[in-house]
């Protein structure tokens, strides 16, 4: 398929640039098993699941991943921690006027220093002084690495609201968005009403905002990135299976984690680690995931990709023209869709 395929336009102040009021008060877009477009609101989202269901989070946290410095020759740069390899060293793009040489040094935030290590195509090892561990410099320095296109600097609110309310795996560089809508009183209304609720991590990269760069979408190449099962959610999910339950995924980043393990593990989840670079297109055969829970994303990306394929390319389309006609929010402070598969697929 070609790139161009999964293009839209957007008129720009439909680009949330602040979060809702409140967490749950955002509109929520529902396909239903008719194959029809319904609009309705986050809150009623307990209306559209039963006693026996799955919800699916993705526990991963934001890091405070943005920092900004110089090079030895005065430089300007500007790094976005990508992923902590180990207490000192970690995986980052730079932006700089003149790439940066490895064993070259760098100062970020006037005090931290860092050597230039290696490269690996796009990104840099760093290596971070060890009289603090990554964690702490970035504890200290690091500034909370908003999307490119919310056009203002980070506030406090961004400290609470780019973050879920359960969010406990330090090692996002971007949020899990759908999971943004969600706080604790509407959490409890879903255990009382029966459904399960499960968690697995996976630490979304920087690659979440990136277009498709190439004409046909066969020759993208995804970023790795890396998630965990625990062995609790394979349980929960099995035991959903075998009793007509339905899995429901909050957000593409968990899709994408319970497909890459059934995909590495012949159909079956396993628990563990793992590393993935799953690229989901029109076409794809579902293993694990019903119902996705989801922002909208932007034009030529990935996950707009992964969401054609998982309700239908045609319908999608229609689905956004329709959000964009009623003056829907978009991307990750938006509004959301809740989309039953396509069983095509």
């Amino acid at each position: 398929m070609k790139t161009e395929d999964f293009d839209f336009d957007l008129p720009k102040d439909l680009i949330a640039q602040f979060p809702a009021k409140e967490r749950t008060s955002s509109r929520l877009l529902y396909l239903n098993n008719l194959r029809e477009w319904q609009d309705t609101r986050f809150v009623d989202l307990p209306d559209y699941l039963k006693p026996g269901d799955v919800m699916i989070f993705n526990d991963t946290q934001v890091l405070k991943a943005r920092l900004f410095g110089k090079k030895e020759s005065g430089g300007q740069v500007e790094v976005m921690i990508e992923r902590i390899l180990d207490h000192h060293h970690v995986l980052a793009s730079i932006r700089a006027s003149h790439a940066p040489k490895v064993n070259s040094k760098l100062i970020l935030n006037d005090v931290i220093p860092v050597t230039v290590v290696d490269r690996a195509g796009e990104f840099y090892r760093l290596y971070f002084d060890n009289s603090r561990s990554v964690d702490d410099w970035l504890d200290c320095y690091g500034q909370l690495p908003l999307p490119p296109y919310i056009t203002r600097e980070s506030t406090e609110l961004d400290e609470s609201r780019y973050q879920t309310v359960y969010a406990s795996n330090p090692g996002a560089v971007a949020a899990p968005t759908a999971g943004l809508h969600f706080d604790m009183d509407i959490m409890t209304q879903l255990r009382d009403l029966g459904v399960s609720i499960a968690y697995l991590t996976l630490h979304v990269g920087a690659g979440t905002y990136q277009p498709v760069r190439v004409s046909q979408i066969e020759d993208h190449a995804m970023h790795n990135e890396v998630f965990h099962i625990p062995q609790e959610t394979v349980d929960i999910i099995q035991q959903a299976q075998e009793n007509g339950g339905r899995i429901l995924a909050v957000g593409t980043t968990s899709l994408r984690a319970l497909e890459a393990c059934a995909m590495q593990h012949d159909g079956r989840l396993v628990a563990g680690h793992g590393d993935t670079n799953i690229f989901i297109t029109p076409g794809y055969r579902f293993r694990i995931v019903e119902r996705l829970l989801t922002n909208f994303h932007l034009p030529r990306s990935t996950l707009l990709m992964l969401v054609a394929a998982f309700a239908g390319m045609d319908i999608i389309k229609r689905g956004y023209q329709h959000a964009i006609d009623r003056r829907y929010q978009f991307f990750s402070y938006g509004d959301a869709m809740l989309i039953e598969r396509n069983h095509k697929s």
